[in-house]
């Protein structure tokens, strides 16, 4: 025969649902963590009270244990009184949802919801609910049938026992506002005081004060150390934690990380569970976190999160050593201590198309691969590929940016009809410049001619009258910028388009036969920015090759897409010069 302990979850979880326990009671007990030496508050005392009311009131208790929930009936959690969570989510049909801190107790009222149970015994009100948002789910539950029987109270069904029952809810909230008022003001004035209310990090004692925060004799003076060194600039993060470790340095003792069995068996009891405490080697995060805590000057973190000088502890370091290390740290120095900085193709070429964070190259099996560490929520789930994903997919995009013969078609018998209403549109626009340059120069010929009267005169104080200056410089510098673009005759801008699209059609077959750094090298010259999204490349093009880029396209009409091209005429002929540049580069001699 299976016993009770022999079950598992998915077992227990049928019983209860199958309504075995539906006339059987749940024993709650809540230690709050902000009252650690309440009498009522222990865990032991709650479980002697409550067992002494179901044998006086002969309640039968539901007799199953479910693994991170209950043991034997009883319910045992450790919560802080006054912590809830403040968010609230509107869903459909007018419903209004918030959170439950306490995961027991979430458990415990879904399954009283659900009708799977008759009821909970607690010791009081206020060990059950300590806010108004727990008020009021109890409150539902009581008027769905669930009874909440408590050892040290009764509630009358009656319009008396219901006030009874919200001036305990009324004075358990106000208990629990009153104890954190206690702990936040005497916190803030210990911080006031310049006294350290947190636990000291590695080189300092935590002795159970607030008031003293002793040297640690063992490791202070590797801390000292590891500032000096990194000081010199000789030192990577990862040079410092080999050299400490190789000091015996270590973190100091942890408790270890608990399974849910020893939560649930500590939570059950009073005592913690009894696990032994290591020690942990340094690692450059750990290092890194020593270099950049302020702490070590002396000083603590106050009341408006800033650092002042601290009565708890003494400096390790001068304010003078910490600001140098604080400047190399920010330059992100490279160790001299490497024997080599590996190379790889593409380094910071790459980035996610969601959360803007680089692909970092890596060596697996032979085969250079790039991943990334995205941001939490990044939709991007393309976290890694390899090298013959990404030069495949540039090949392809490279591919497209020349022009096809029916492109050249088109765009032949489009200059030949546009021709004349754009070159009347040109001449419209360069005598339009010419008018806006003339009213300009006029208006800076009166402004520094009559400089002085209009000093005098209070009409410009000697700041606006820079500042006017300077703003019709850059009105003319702007004109004489379109008059260039507009100078440019359509002849000429087909003919250098056709040629960059030419350049780029040999520079494509030059990268296919290419190496893995000749490939780089084309892809620096010609790509400003580059981004992966799933599986598909974004790409930003230097100015030039974004007229290519946005050719015969639905939302690029080709008129429009012609007097784009005159405007980036400029950048074009650019474009045409670096290509030719980079292919004589490449060509083998």
């Amino acid at each position: 025969m299976m016993t009770i302990t022999e079950k598992s979850e998915a077992d227990v979880l049928k019983e209860i649902q199958s309504g075995a326990y539906r006339n059987c009671y749940l024993i709650y007990n809540r230690k709050s963590t902000d009252e650690p030496e309440n009498q009522k508050n222990s865990i032991k005392y709650q479980k002697l009270e409550n067992a002494r009311f179901v044998l006086k009131e002969r309640l039968p208790i539901a007799n199953f244990s479910l693994k991170g929930f209950c043991a034997d009936g009883i319910i045992s959690e450790k919560h802080s009184g006054f912590k809830e969570d403040t968010t609230l989510v509107f869903g459909k049909g007018s419903t209004v949802q918030y959170r439950i801190e306490r995961p027991k107790f979430y458990k415990l009222v879904e399954f009283l919801n659900n009708g799977y149970f008759k009821g909970v015994i607690s010791l009081c009100w206020d060990r059950t609910s300590r806010n108004k948002g727990d008020n009021t789910v109890i409150e539902k539950l009581m008027k769905q049938g669930a009874d909440f029987r408590f050892a040290l109270a009764t509630y009358d069904k009656t319009s008396s026992g219901a006030l009874h029952m919200d001036i305990d809810g009324m004075f358990a909230q106000h208990h629990s506002r009153v104890t954190s008022e206690k702990v936040k003001l005497s916190t803030q004035n210990q911080r006031s005081k310049g006294f350290c209310t947190y636990k000291a990090p590695v080189g300092y004692l935590n002795p159970g004060t607030v008031e003293n925060k002793p040297i640690d004799p063992t490791r202070a003076p590797v801390i000292i150390q590891l500032f000096e060194k990194y000081a010199t600039g000789e030192w990577s993060l990862e040079s410092l934690a080999r050299w400490a470790n190789d000091q015996g340095m270590t973190m100091p003792p942890t408790r270890q990380r608990r399974t849910s069995e020893e939560i649930l068996a500590e939570e059950a009891n009073d005592d913690p569970t009894q696990l032994e405490a290591i020690c942990r080697p340094l690692k450059a995060n750990s290092v890194h976190k020593i270099l950049i805590n302020p702490f070590y000057t002396g000083k603590i973190r106050g009341n408006d999160r800033q650092f002042i000088k601290s009565a708890s502890h003494s400096a390790l370091i001068s304010d003078e050593l910490f600001v140098s290390v604080q400047r190399l740290l920010n330059k992100r120095n490279l160790s001299i201590h490497y024997t080599s900085n590996l190379s790889y193709p593409y380094r910071g070429l790459i980035r996610c198309a969601d959360c803007k964070r680089t692909y970092t190259p890596y060596m697996q099996k032979g085969i250079t691969y790039y991943g990334t560490r995205c941001k939490a929520g990044c939709s991007n789930t393309k976290r890694s590929f390899n090298i013959s994903f990404f030069e495949t997919g540039i090949g392809k995009l490279l591919a497209k940016l020349s022009f096809t013969k029916e492109e050249l078609d088109e765009l032949n018998a489009r200059a030949q009809t546009d021709i004349a209403l754009f070159e009347s549109k040109r001449n419209r626009d360069v005598e339009g410049i010419e008018r806006k340059k003339r009213k300009v120069r006029e208006d800076l010929t009166y402004l520094r001619s009559n400089k002085l009267v209009l000093l005098r005169t209070g009409v410009y104080n000697p700041e606006t009258y820079l500042e006017e200056e300077a703003k019709l410089d850059g009105e003319l510098a702007n004109l004489q910028n379109e008059e260039q673009a507009s100078d440019a005759s359509m002849h000429e801008v087909i003919k250098d388009v056709i040629e960059l699209s030419e350049l780029l059609k040999d520079l494509y077959l030059t990268y296919k036969k290419a190496k893995t750094t000749e490939k780089e090298e084309i892809m620096r010259k010609l790509f400003s920015e580059l981004f992966l999204s799933e599986k598909t490349l974004v790409i930003k093009y230097k100015k030039g090759l974004q007229v290519l880029e946005n050719r015969f396209i639905s939302s690029c009409a080709p008129k429009v897409w012609i007097s784009e091209a005159v405007r980036n005429h400029k950048l074009i002929r650019e474009s045409i010069q670096d290509i030719t540049a980079l292919a004589n580069e490449m060509r083998p001699p």
